[in-house]
């Protein structure tokens, strides 16, 4: 069997709102033939069924790939090297897999692991968006319109396995690029994985003030934007940082270095310095608007 670039037969496996919502948008572009659901609960396999997601669905991993030509790992970080040795007895090397994982080394150690090497049908992918609810009753088609979805392919992989998971992508209505996985966690580290851990944070340090109910109530918008995140799945979020630990932490280490200097000019009235800092991150942000409003 050859590998098809044009892939029509998807396996999703864990249908959640990523993997949920690319389901719906591949149906909305008519770009597959069929999608299965692969899952644990039968429960929550219907529910995606009944939403549009999949056409149809099954605990077993074998029923589920036999006639897939490409299958969307969609769960979370820490399931991926226990549902690749499930997988395994039914792998081929005209298969191509793919995820949606926020952290990519880890991915790829979680493969590697659980198969022996990387399959060349692999190719570690993450898409640029999400929303801070989770599960395929939040899933929705228009997710990834012009939203960036990153592809990390390994040097032990075939670029037409590449070829076929940018195509299916781009069905979705996302923008396709690439990187190494190592500037994939770092910059990912700073634009996201960061944010998220101090929206959590400053929710928990405000939860955990006396006076909390009070605070909440007085709080405006830019607060309430802020902390949106911190509605997020935190599960989800707990992998997420293990699984980008080194680089989190290097986030983490540049980011409370900067905060202590900001203390420090606060400490010392130091009006120009703070409206400096200020200034150049106005003219940043003002700068790469459209790029943070993608």
């Amino acid at each position: 069997m050859r590998l098809n670039t044009r892939p029509r037969r998807i396996c999703l496996v864990g249908v959640g709102l990523i993997a949920g919502s690319l389901g719906l948008a591949l149906k909305r572009a008519e770009a597959v033939e069929t999608i299965t659901g692969l899952g644990r609960g039968l429960d929550r396999l219907a529910r995606a069924q009944a939403l549009g997601a999949i056409d149809r669905y099954t605990t077993d991993p074998g029923e589920a790939i036999e006639d897939a030509d490409l299958v969307v790992l969609g769960v979370p970080l820490g399931a991926t090297a226990g549902v690749m040795r499930d997988l395994r007895p039914h792998l081929h090397d005209d298969l191509v897999i793919t995820d949606v994982g926020s952290a990519k080394r880890c991915v790829v150690d979680d493969v590697e692991t659980a198969l022996g090497a990387a399959p060349p049908g692999f190719v570690p992918g993450h898409p640029i968006a999400g929303t801070e609810h989770s599960g395929v009753e939040a899933a929705f088609p228009s997710l990834f319109d012009g939203r960036r979805v990153i592809l990390t392919p390994l040097a032990s992989g075939r670029v037409e396995a590449t070829e076929a998971v940018e195509w299916l992508w781009r069905q979705a209505g996302a923008e396709v690029t690439t990187m190494s996985v190592a500037h994939h966690d770092r910059m990912l580290a700073i634009t996201s994985h960061l944010p998220h851990l101090l929206a959590f944070g400053l929710v928990d340090m405000l939860a955990r003030d006396p006076d909390h109910e009070e605070i909440l109530g007085y709080a405006a918008g830019g607060f309430r934007d802020f902390t949106r995140i911190a509605s997020s799945d935190p599960v989800m979020w707990r992998d997420i940082c293990l699984g980008n630990r080194e680089a989190v932490l290097e986030a983490l280490s540049l980011y409370r270095r900067d905060l202590e200097q900001l203390a420090e000019k606060v400490e010392a009235s130091d009006g120009t310095g703070l409206e400096a800092v200020f200034r150049s991150a106005k003219q940043t942000r003002d700068a790469h608007k459209h790029g943070f409003e993608r």
